[in-house]
């Protein structure tokens, strides 16, 4: 093995562990913040508030406060009013 061939071989090596590294990177960065895979309907209630259906549909180990602005987003809210009646697609967030 000559010394180009070697010095090529230890370059591939390194560009494919830093590949997988960045990778890896990524799909544990999409798994913390918690991708929507699904939602549900929830029919708000007299009192209810973002915050308390976020706290109680939530992941525990989640950000409260993420978890809103998820709803909000999906639902497409402006504000935290809420209507009772009113339906939201609740997502399910992997944790």
């Amino acid at each position: 093995m000559t010394i180009a061939t070697s010095a090529r071989v230890r370059a591939l090596s390194i560009i494919s562990i830093t590949v997988m590294v960045v990778l890896l990177l990524l799909a544990s960065a999409s798994h913390a913040t918690g991708e929507v895979t699904d939602t549900f309907d929830y029919r708000v209630k007299p009192g209810d508030t973002l915050w308390r259906i976020a706290q109680t549909h939530g992941p525990d180990n989640r950000d409260v406060r993420a978890v809103v602005a998820t709803i909000e987003r999906i639902n497409d809210l402006d504000g935290a009013v809420l209507q009772a009646g009113q339906v939201l697609e609740i997502p399910v967030i992997e944790g």
